[in-house]
Order: structure tokens, then sequence, then C-alpha cells
């Protein structure tokens, strides 16, 4: 039961974010949407903090599901490009978790640390399998990680903001530039086998 009542928190809170920001979070308000009593939030969250860090590690564990369902369907360039779609398409649906989950973290959260350790993991050990497969280039795995996400948190930004735009500016949205960077990684990739073919 207590494990509902927490999931109804961070669920509601999720809500609140999503409706006004990290601000619109409150402990008092939290409660009140998830319809428990007003003092139900403060015996599973020391503050708001510990509660912004579980709404994060929830988006970051979801992510770390979405990598495990991927991995065996497809081939591992097929996993890393639907993986980065539907990272986009969430960031896009909700940019207040995006920049919660990917914003400065002053607030120390074992919760949040596992998750974002674990959800990183996953996605470096995809990309390691595509270079593996001979469908990325090879190279640090961690820094083509850091790569594929610097690309996707750019290019979400610049979208939200409205700097870039299939129809307008950047002549592209972020799907057709995460497109772009599959291609060149691959094109680099088959310069690389050719080369140590030789």
């Amino acid at each position: 039961m207590a494990s509902d009542t927490r999931s109804a928190l961070v669920a509601a809170a999720a809500e609140l974010l999503d409706q006004g920001g990290p601000a619109a979070v409150t402990l008092r308000e939290v409660g009140r949407k998830a319809g428990v009593s007003h003092n139900a939030p403060y015996k599973h969250f020391k503050s708001k903090e510990d509660l912004l860090a579980a709404i994060a590690s929830r988006e970051l564990e979801r992510q770390s599901e979405t990598m495990n369902a991927l991995k065996p369907q497809a081939r591992p360039i097929d996993a890393l490009r639907r993986l980065t779609r539907g990272y986009i398409r969430w960031a896009q649906n909700y940019p207040a978790r995006f920049r919660l989950v990917f914003g400065e973290w002053k607030h120390d959260s074992h919760e949040l640390g596992e998750a974002a350790g674990k959800s990183r993991a996953m996605l470096v050990e995809i990309v390691k399998a595509a270079q593996d497969a001979h469908q990325l280039p090879r190279g640090n795995p961690e820094r083509i990680a850091s790569l594929l996400l610097a690309l996707a948190h750019g290019a979400v930004d610049l979208a939200l903001a409205g700097h870039l735009s299939a129809t307008g500016k950047g002549a592209a949205d972020p799907d057709m530039l995460a497109d772009d960077l599959y291609a060149l990684l691959k094109k680099s990739s088959q310069t690389d086998r050719k080369y140590r073919r030789k």
C-alpha cells in the first residue's frame, strides 16, 4: 500500500510539473491532487527536492525499460534509431520532465543516481553492440553515446525554443537531424571497415 501511495504521489507531481514547471510542485498540492491526506507526501519525501528526484528517477527507469525491450527486437543500430526517436518524442511531449531530468542537480539522491547510472550503462551497451556489429564506427562507446545524446538534446532544445523546424529555421526537425547523424556514422563505419581490410 505504501508503494502504491508513493507511486500515486509521483504521478501527481509529474502532472503538476507538466502544467507549471518545478514551481507548481509542492508537497501539499501533490497530496491534494493524489487524493491523500495533506500529511501523506511528508511520510514518503523529506522535501520537494526528494519528490522532484523521484519524478526524474521514474522517467529514467522508463527509458531503461524501453531500451531493455528494444534490445532483442532489432539490430543494435535499429534499436538506437528507435530509441533516439522515442527519446525525442518524449522530450517534445514532456519538456518540463526533460529539463528536470537533464538539468543541473545539486540535491543528492541515491535513487536518482542509480536510475541515471543504469540508463546510461544500457545506452552505452547498445552503442557497443552496434560497434561490434560494424554498424557504428570504432571509438570510445561512452563518447559515441554522448554524441547521440548531445544531438538529441540540442535538437530538442532548439525545436522547443522555435529555432529548428522542417519548414523554417534549420530546414530540419530533431528526427531529421538524428537521421543525418546516423547516416554520417554509418558512412564513417563503412570507411573504417574498408581501411581495416587493407
